[in-house]
């Protein structure tokens, strides 16, 4: 019987370059996936010990909040949103992008994570989005105008909830496309782009220290032609290291926190998985739906059927099909991880990163079950 833990021996460390984190503890999950075992065979392995890791988990403890906030609505094509199951044939679909705060107690104070705290405005000079801005057949700023909604920014909704940036503990992505993070993190250089002419770019986050998988920072740095295209490299260069904790596998956060790697979307993609007060969350932008998760249950036109003919349990969000198999384990382990949502028991409690939108130019494509922003609350 596989006994899961904090690792000790022989498992690889932190890679600590901001101030100590002591309570981010590597731990022992199944392993993560690679070449030296077939996608079949690690499959088995997710299906016989995510049971036991998920009670070991439950018992590490409970967060005090766990909130969703919006952060902006944009377009997104529905090949890849949706990959071949959904039979509408609109171009695009909307998917909300959200932060998330959860915050619980440790060491006699409230720590506080941010997962998906995206510089929106900054992503948008990905290669991906400026090349698909461009092929509109309407002026740019009309298509930002019409199409894309912003619903507040992380300091916005922060200063709403009572949240001071210097309060702010940890950052998280579960993983790096489109992703600016020098406002967040700050810099050892001047950034022109950014206003800062003759200085460094100072942290947004001054007390923070961001944990990113190792693998997921290395490809972003050195971006392959197929990956390129959703990345933002040359912002990495001079990224402050010092505020960087660099992670290898799955690490325990805090009581009830978790970041399990799950690698396919991108090879260094993690799920955020926490014991919330509603029960375990897993959140990653594998999928985009609940329906993505549990496509047998979907309403979305085309989903259940497809699901049914092609033998397969969730639909991968499927814009970067290099590690698909991966993938597909990894969206697997968040569906069994996951408890059921609440008075929905046949779906589970996986909370998509960017979820799925309502929009007047997709009809018919909604969401079985939208968690939308969310404030949920531990009993005092």
């Amino acid at each position: 019987m596989t006994s899961f833990g904090v690792a000790t021996t022989g498992s690889r460390p932190l890679t600590t370059l901001a101030p100590p984190t002591p309570s981010v503890r590597p731990i022992d999950v199944l392993a993560a996936a690679s070449l030296d075992a077939t996608p079949a065979a690690q499959l088995r392995g997710i299906r016989q010990t995510t049971g036991e890791f998920k009670d070991w988990f439950r018992r590490t403890g409970t967060v005090d909040l766990f909130a969703a906030r919006s952060l902006v609505t944009l377009p997104y094509p529905r090949r890849y949103a949706l990959w071949e199951a959904c039979s509408i044939p609109v171009p695009f679909v909307w998917m909300t992008n959200r932060l998330f705060v959860v915050q619980w107690r440790e060491g006699g104070r409230t720590r506080t994570l941010l997962a998906e705290p995206s510089d929106y405005e900054l992503g948008l000079a990905t290669p991906y989005l400026t090349t698909a801005l461009r092929r509109m057949p309407l002026p740019d700023q009309f298509v930002r105008d019409r199409f894309f909604a912003r619903h507040g920014t992380v300091t916005s909704h922060l200063a709403a909830m009572g949240i001071a940036p210097e309060e702010v503990d940890y950052l998280t992505f579960d993983h790096l496309h489109t992703q600016d993070i020098r406002r967040l993190v700050g810099t050892t250089a001047p950034a022109p782009d950014l206003g800062y002419l003759d200085r460094p770019v100072p942290p947004l986050f001054p007390n923070a220290t961001m944990l990113v998988q190792r693998t997921e920072l290395e490809h972003v740095r050195d971006a392959h032609p197929f990956q390129a295209r959703f990345h933002q490299p040359e912002t990495y260069r001079d990224i402050d290291g010092s505020r960087l904790t660099i992670i290898d596998g799955d690490v325990l956060v805090g009581p009830g926190v978790a970041l399990l790697r799950s690698p396919g979307h991108t090879l260094g993609n993690v799920t955020v998985v926490v014991n919330t007060p509603r029960g375990i969350v897993c959140s990653s932008e594998n999928g985009v739906a609940v329906d993505s998760w549990a496509p047998e249950h979907s309403r979305i036109p085309g989903l259940r059927r497809w699901s049914a003919e092609q033998r397969l349990e969730v639909v991968l969000n499927f814009n970067t099909p290099e590690f698909a198999s991966f993938q597909y384990n990894s969206m697997i382990r968040e569906r069994l991880l996951a408890d059921p949502i609440p008075g929905h028991e046949h779906l589970p409690l996986v909370f998509p990163s960017s979820e799925l939108a309502r929009h007047w130019a997709a009809p018919g494509i909604t969401a079985t079950y939208a968690h939308g922003d969310v404030t949920w609350k531990a009993p005092r």
